[in-house]
Protein backbone atom coordinates (compact mmCIF):
# COMPACT_ATOMS: atom_id res chain seq x y z
CA UNK A 1 0.00 0.00 0.00
CA UNK A 2 1.08 3.47 -0.86
CA UNK A 3 0.40 6.21 1.66
CA UNK A 4 1.17 9.73 1.00
CA UNK A 5 1.29 12.21 3.44
CA UNK A 6 0.70 15.69 2.50
CA UNK A 7 1.14 18.60 4.62
CA UNK A 8 -1.46 20.66 4.85
CA UNK A 9 -1.76 23.96 2.87
CA UNK A 10 -0.34 27.10 4.58
CA UNK A 11 -2.87 28.71 7.08
CA UNK A 12 -4.35 32.15 7.69
CA UNK A 13 -2.32 33.30 10.95
CA UNK A 14 0.83 32.96 12.14
CA UNK A 15 0.18 32.61 15.24
CA UNK A 16 1.66 29.25 16.56
CA UNK A 17 -0.52 25.92 16.27
CA UNK A 18 -3.93 28.25 16.11
CA UNK A 19 -6.49 26.21 14.58
CA UNK A 20 -7.12 28.67 11.62
CA UNK A 21 -8.65 27.84 7.93
CA UNK A 22 -6.51 28.36 4.80
CA UNK A 23 -4.90 31.30 3.55
CA UNK A 24 -5.86 31.91 -0.25
CA UNK A 25 -2.66 31.00 -0.93
CA UNK A 26 -3.54 27.47 1.24
CA UNK A 27 -6.06 26.73 -0.77
CA UNK A 28 -4.13 27.59 -4.00
CA UNK A 29 -1.73 24.75 -2.89
CA UNK A 30 -4.40 22.86 -1.87
CA UNK A 31 -5.91 22.81 -5.57
CA UNK A 32 -2.80 22.22 -6.97
CA UNK A 33 -1.91 18.89 -5.40
CA UNK A 34 -5.18 17.66 -5.46
CA UNK A 35 -5.31 18.29 -9.48
CA UNK A 36 -1.43 16.25 -9.00
CA UNK A 37 -3.02 13.44 -7.15
CA UNK A 38 -5.48 12.44 -9.71
CA UNK A 39 -2.89 10.72 -11.47
CA UNK A 40 -2.02 8.62 -8.01
CA UNK A 41 -5.32 6.26 -7.61
CA UNK A 42 -6.29 7.59 -4.32
CA UNK A 43 -8.77 4.85 -3.07
CA UNK A 44 -9.70 7.45 0.57
CA UNK A 45 -8.31 10.97 1.90
CA UNK A 46 -7.79 10.80 5.27
CA UNK A 47 -6.98 13.99 7.69
CA UNK A 48 -6.69 15.58 11.24
CA UNK A 49 -9.67 17.03 12.35
CA UNK A 50 -7.87 20.92 12.54
CA UNK A 51 -9.64 23.34 10.30
CA UNK A 52 -6.26 23.60 7.73
CA UNK A 53 -5.91 19.83 7.34
CA UNK A 54 -9.70 19.32 6.66
CA UNK A 55 -9.77 21.96 4.59
CA UNK A 56 -6.72 20.72 2.23
CA UNK A 57 -8.11 17.28 2.40
CA UNK A 58 -12.01 18.54 1.24
CA UNK A 59 -10.00 20.68 -1.65
CA UNK A 60 -7.87 17.42 -2.21
CA UNK A 61 -11.25 15.36 -2.54
CA UNK A 62 -13.07 17.75 -5.12
CA UNK A 63 -10.60 15.91 -7.60
CA UNK A 64 -10.47 12.77 -6.05
CA UNK A 65 -14.14 11.72 -5.11
CA UNK A 66 -13.07 9.32 -2.40
CA UNK A 67 -14.22 8.62 0.96
CA UNK A 68 -13.12 10.95 3.98
CA UNK A 69 -12.04 10.13 7.37
CA UNK A 70 -11.22 12.46 9.66
CA UNK A 71 -8.78 11.01 12.44
CA UNK A 72 -7.86 12.93 15.99
CA UNK A 73 -4.53 11.48 16.67
CA UNK A 74 -2.77 12.67 13.62
CA UNK A 75 -3.12 16.11 14.52
CA UNK A 76 -0.53 18.73 15.16
CA UNK A 77 2.03 18.28 18.05
CA UNK A 78 0.49 19.97 21.20
CA UNK A 79 3.22 23.28 21.81
CA UNK A 80 1.39 23.60 25.34
CA UNK A 81 2.07 27.51 26.59
CA UNK A 82 3.18 28.45 23.14
CA UNK A 83 0.23 27.95 21.68
CA UNK A 84 -1.24 31.44 19.90
CA UNK A 85 1.66 33.42 20.80
CA UNK A 86 4.05 35.12 18.26
CA UNK A 87 7.19 34.07 16.82
CA UNK A 88 8.35 37.22 18.92
CA UNK A 89 6.71 36.52 22.14
CA UNK A 90 7.75 32.51 22.07
CA UNK A 91 11.71 33.99 21.50
CA UNK A 92 11.05 36.54 24.68
CA UNK A 93 9.33 34.18 27.03
CA UNK A 94 11.01 30.97 26.12
CA UNK A 95 14.50 32.06 24.62
CA UNK A 96 16.08 29.35 27.18
CA UNK A 97 13.87 26.95 26.14
CA UNK A 98 14.38 27.30 22.39
CA UNK A 99 18.33 27.86 22.81
CA UNK A 100 18.71 24.31 24.79
CA UNK A 101 16.64 22.40 22.38
CA UNK A 102 18.19 23.60 19.24
CA UNK A 103 21.41 21.90 20.98
CA UNK A 104 19.89 18.51 20.48
CA UNK A 105 20.61 16.91 23.26
CA UNK A 106 17.26 15.27 24.28
CA UNK A 107 14.05 15.38 23.06
CA UNK A 108 12.73 18.09 25.43
CA UNK A 109 8.65 18.75 25.73
CA UNK A 110 7.13 21.87 24.75
CA UNK A 111 6.18 23.76 27.50
CA UNK A 112 2.55 22.15 28.79
CA UNK A 113 2.93 20.44 25.92
CA UNK A 114 4.35 17.05 23.87
CA UNK A 115 7.69 16.30 22.30
CA UNK A 116 8.62 14.21 19.76
CA UNK A 117 8.13 10.85 21.68
CA UNK A 118 4.61 11.62 22.80
CA UNK A 119 3.30 12.77 19.18
CA UNK A 120 5.17 9.63 17.20
CA UNK A 121 2.99 6.96 19.28
CA UNK A 122 0.05 9.03 19.29
CA UNK A 123 0.27 9.90 15.49
CA UNK A 124 1.65 6.40 14.91
CA UNK A 125 -1.28 4.56 16.84
CA UNK A 126 -3.87 6.65 14.22
CA UNK A 127 -1.67 5.30 11.30
CA UNK A 128 -1.71 2.08 12.41
CA UNK A 129 -5.72 1.96 12.51
CA UNK A 130 -5.61 3.82 9.00
CA UNK A 131 -3.38 1.43 7.81
CA UNK A 132 -5.75 -1.49 9.48
CA UNK A 133 -8.83 0.21 7.99
CA UNK A 134 -7.02 0.89 4.55
CA UNK A 135 -6.62 -2.50 4.13
CA UNK A 136 -9.47 -4.33 5.22
CA UNK A 137 -11.11 -1.90 2.73
CA UNK A 138 -8.99 -3.58 0.09
CA UNK A 139 -7.17 0.20 -0.76
CA UNK A 140 -3.89 0.56 -2.26
CA UNK A 141 -3.30 4.35 -2.61
CA UNK A 142 -4.30 6.33 0.54
CA UNK A 143 -3.64 10.07 1.39
CA UNK A 144 -3.16 11.47 4.71
CA UNK A 145 -3.15 15.06 5.13
CA UNK A 146 -1.73 15.89 8.34
CA UNK A 147 1.10 18.14 9.88
CA UNK A 148 4.73 19.48 9.72
CA UNK A 149 5.55 18.28 13.31
CA UNK A 150 3.66 14.75 12.94
CA UNK A 151 5.55 14.40 9.97
CA UNK A 152 9.12 14.61 11.66
CA UNK A 153 7.51 12.79 14.37
CA UNK A 154 6.57 9.95 12.31
CA UNK A 155 9.87 10.09 9.46
CA UNK A 156 11.89 10.15 13.18
CA UNK A 157 10.30 7.44 14.78
CA UNK A 158 9.51 4.96 11.65
CA UNK A 159 13.28 5.54 10.77
CA UNK A 160 14.87 4.12 14.34
CA UNK A 161 16.18 8.04 14.39
CA UNK A 162 16.45 9.17 18.22
CA UNK A 163 13.32 11.39 19.02
CA UNK A 164 15.97 14.11 20.44
CA UNK A 165 16.88 14.62 16.17
CA UNK A 166 12.89 14.90 15.11
CA UNK A 167 13.86 19.15 14.17
CA UNK A 168 16.54 18.34 12.00
CA UNK A 169 14.39 15.56 10.22
CA UNK A 170 12.19 16.75 7.27
CA UNK A 171 13.27 20.25 8.41
CA UNK A 172 11.64 22.26 5.42
CA UNK A 173 8.86 20.36 5.05
CA UNK A 174 6.62 22.79 3.06
CA UNK A 175 2.98 23.05 2.69
CA UNK A 176 0.82 20.46 0.22
CA UNK A 177 4.15 18.34 0.01
CA UNK A 178 4.08 14.91 -0.54
CA UNK A 179 5.82 12.11 1.07
CA UNK A 180 5.74 8.58 0.15
CA UNK A 181 5.44 5.49 2.74
CA UNK A 182 5.16 2.17 1.21
CA UNK A 183 3.58 0.31 3.75
CA UNK A 184 4.56 -3.70 3.53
Amino acid sequence: MNIYLIRHGRQNSKLCNVDVELSPEGREQADLVGKRLQTYHIDAVYSSQLIRAKETADIINKYLNKPRVIEERIQEANFGAMTGMTNEAIDEKYGDYLAQRSTMTTDMTYPDGENCQMVYERAKAGLDDIVKDSLEKGYENICIVTHGGVLRALVTGIMGAPYKNWLAVGRQIENCSISQLLYD
